[in-house]
């Protein structure tokens, strides 16, 4: 194997492992916001374990940063949306409308779109 290809596959590597990171942190934001939204009253124990997975998705932000490119891991953050929208059907027995369900197969067209096509 030469150099050049070993490099590559170190790139490809890095580049995947940036995604998996920005996919994860869209989860825990999202995760973060459903414990807020189920907190009853003002509930430190909510309101902490909420912030403290909303902070673990950061650090995977900032760590996603360090190994992809901005072009391509801010669009995949979107993908926070559809997170939103199963988490607001399987947990708080929110109704989607056909439009939202549109949105969603778009979001995640674009999103396959720009990971298949990032280095």
């Amino acid at each position: 194997m030469t150099s050049n290809n070993s490099f590559a596959m170190r790139e490809k590597r890095s580049s995947v492992a940036a995604i998996l990171l920005m996919l994860l942190c869209a989860a825990c934001l999202c995760l973060g916001q459903l414990i807020w939204k189920l907190m009853p009253g003002y509930n430190l124990i909510y309101i902490f374990g909420g912030f403290a997975i909303y902070a673990f998705g950061a650090v995977s932000m900032i760590l996603a940063y360090r190994y992809g490119e901005l072009s391509v891991l801010q669009p995949i953050n979107s993908i926070s949306y559809v997170f939103s929208t199963i988490l607001a059907v399987l947990v708080l027995h929110e109704k989607v409308p056909p439009v939202t369900i549109a949105g969603i197969v778009l979001i995640v067209s674009g999103v396959i779109v720009i990971g298949v096509n990032s280095r």
